[in-house]
């Protein structure tokens, strides 16, 4: 009861937001520096990998990922295409089958390993197809400053908004909040990878079924003209 009472569009948000961090540990550190969740690493990889040059940075995971990860966003943007505002069934079966995914790399992981080239950048793929479709949840469910996939337009608004800039301080505890979470999910993934890299995909695995049952779980919270429509956490 009490973690429904705490399972607030935000808190669930952020939960995948520490998720990424881990997925995208994982995905740097084992699977030849290929980002899973943040899209803007693999262009810029590939970007300077394009000027050859001896570089020594990978092309086909970042290429193979970008591609997943739109693919995995375009399926859940079709998905949602006539679901209400807010939490839905759609939403549920997307996350749910996000850690399904997440659950099937870890097996992979287990069974076959990511010795080879081919086999990391599959994995990589895989990881950005869930991320993709994550992201594209999170950003139907739109709360504000909490992508779940990335932090440079979070971060942006903590500054802008902050004393120092525009001095308006809203939604200042939100954006910090993202930012350290994603740090620590990244720090979290980089620790369990020195044990298997399936332990930490299975960390995040754990955290986005949680946020599917509690989403899915949780009465609907009313909308207001005074709050976004993306407040409202689950809808029939």
């Amino acid at each position: 009861m009490n973690a429904r009472r705490y399972a607030t569009p935000p808190a669930l948000m952020l939960a995948l937001t520490f998720a990424t961090g881990v997925v995208d540990a994982v995905g740097y550190l084992r699977l030849d520096q290929v980002f899973a969740g943040n899209m803007t690493g693999n262009v810029v990889i590939l970007g300077m990998a394009a000027t050859g040059g001896g570089t020594g940075l990978p092309v086909l995971g970042p290429v193979l990922a970008l591609g997943s990860f739109l693919a995995g966003a375009a399926a859940a943007g079709r998905v949602l295409r006539t679901a209400p505002p807010g939490w839905s069934r759609r939403c549920t079966g997307l996350l749910g089958g996000v850690a399904l995914v997440l659950t099937a790399t870890v097996l992979a992981l287990a069974v076959v390993g990511a010795d080879t080239s081919g086999a990391r950048a599959g994995t990589a793929s895989a990881l950005a197809l869930a991320m993709g479709a994550q992201a594209a949840t999170a950003r139907h469910l739109a709360v504000k400053d909490v992508t779940t996939v990335v932090v440079t337009s979070t971060l942006t608004g903590l500054a802008a908004d902050s004393r120092l800039g525009a001095a308006r301080g809203r939604g200042a505890r939100r954006r910090a909040a993202a930012v350290a979470l994603i740090v620590a999910g990244a720090a979290a993934g980089a620790a369990l990878c020195q044990a298997h890299a399936g332990l930490a995909v299975a960390v995040a695995a754990c955290v986005v079924l949680a946020v599917t049952a509690l989403g899915r779980t949780t009465p609907a919270l009313t909308h207001s003209r005074s709050t976004a429509p993306s407040t409202a956490l689950v809808r029939p």
